[in-house]
């Protein structure tokens, strides 16, 4: 029987992302919606990469299983890198996306629009980090919301090279460039490279 190994998400978006991208590593995929319920560390450090260990540790500590965590975001160049780890938070977690990019669309009219998607990823076992990775996705911020696919800040994120939002890509081609896909492919190489 395979080891199992925690995604540390219950977010479905995330969960129907990762999951295609991990499909043939040696180890039975669990999430945190598949075990006892385990409270959410205090996303307290100050970069992507320490709030990805936090939360691996915790999890890994928590539940007996190694984990895998990832903390991402919205770097937004104009807003000296707002919203940041605090994507999911910004403006107070209660706030809608929509309210929120009106507030990115007021904060940076008439400046550089420049922005990246950013995730660090994180695998632990017990106290160890075993595992790091960090992704970005280079863009701007796009002058409307545009698209239904994606999620979060997809909507406002224009990638260049495929002249639209990543929410306007289907998510077969977002995978190719996405961030958090990325990311989970460097996590595959080096699960694969251990069996």
């Amino acid at each position: 029987m395979a080891d199992k190994l925690l995604i540390a998400t219950t977010n479905p978006h995330k969960i129907r992302e990762i999951r295609p991208l991990l499909h043939d590593v040696p180890y039975d995929l669990v999430t945190l919606n598949d075990i006892d319920p385990i409270p959410e560390p205090d996303e307290s450090a100050s970069t992507f990469w320490g709030n990805a260990r936090i939360k691996a540790v915790a999890y890994a500590k928590a539940s007996g299983l190694t984990a895998v965590a990832e903390d991402s975001g919205l770097v937004i160049d104009a807003m000296n890198g707002e919203p940041g780890v605090l994507s999911a938070r910004f403006k107070g977690a209660a706030t809608s996306y929509p309210d929120r990019f009106e507030e990115i669309f007021r904060r940076i009219a008439g400046r550089d629009r420049s922005a990246r998607f950013v995730t660090a990823l994180a695998v632990a076992k017990d106290n160890a980090i075993l595992f790091e990775t960090e992704t970005t996705v280079e863009g701007e911020i796009a002058t409307a919301p545009a698209g239904g696919h994606g999620f979060g800040y997809d909507p406002i994120f224009w990638y260049p090279p495929f002249g639209m939002t990543t929410a306007q890509q289907p998510d077969k081609e977002k995978a190719r460039i996405s961030h958090r896909a990325r990311a989970f492919r460097d996590l595959r190489r080096w699960l694969r490279s251990r069996s």
